[in-house]
């Protein structure tokens, strides 16, 4: 299925509504032509529905093969943030006792202590910033292939219920209210939960 911003159809909108109020204004010097019965159009019937895709990660009401990948990938970094969160800590307490003792102090010593401090804080700076992208990068290896396997198994989902345009909540603008009927989200969960199990297999780290 496809899915459009809600933005972008109405700019399209509004570019066909300009040009059919161009198209209806006769040119200079021109007649305009013997109006007649248009012909027939065939306009394929439309079966919106609408989807939320937070709603996909809840840990609770969520699919779950999507929740574990998330909480494998948190698991896996979790020593690289307990160690950044030490290393803050210990820059804090450092900062404070430099402030507490320094006037009693002679200004070589405070130098020292301040050159320490600094020297953590560049080792947070590049820790923090070596970390990102490497959660990042192992986010889209795992997450991934199993938004892959969600989309196909949504566009399934649709085809079988003769709905021909799925659009997501979550990356539209401009849908101000709809009918609750409209919202397959708890529907599609159940019936993906109950295809694809949790114990999938998750990408190993590289």
């Amino acid at each position: 299925m496809k899915i459009f911003r809600a933005t972008a159809a109405v700019a399209l909108f509004a570019a066909i509504c300009v040009g059919s109020v161009r198209a209806q204004q006769p040119r200079p010097g021109t007649t305009t032509p013997p109006t007649g019965p248009a012909p027939a159009v065939n306009v394929p019937e439309t079966k919106i529905a609408l989807v939320n895709s937070d709603e996909f990660a809840d840990e609770k009401t969520g699919i779950v093969r999507l929740v574990v990948a998330m909480k494998k990938v948190e698991t896996e970094f979790t020593p690289r943030r307990t160690e950044l969160q030490t290393l803050q800590q210990q820059i804090e307490k450092a900062t404070a006792d430099l402030a507490k003792v320094g006037p009693m102090q002679s200004a070589q010593i405070n130098q020292q202590q301040q050159d320490k401090i600094d020297q953590m804080k560049k080792e947070f700076q590049r820790k923090g910033e070596d970390a990102q992208p490497a959660y990042q990068k192992r986010l889209q290896e795992v997450l991934g292939p199993v938004y892959d396997d969600i989309g196909k198994a949504l566009d399934v989902y649709a085809k079988a219920r003769g709905i021909t345009l799925v659009l997501d909540v979550t990356k539209v603008q401009g849908i101000v209210s709809a009918a609750d009927s409209l919202d397959i989200t708890k529907a599609f969960i159940v019936e993906f939960n109950s295809k694809n199990p949790a114990t999938a297999a998750v990408t190993p780290p590289k």
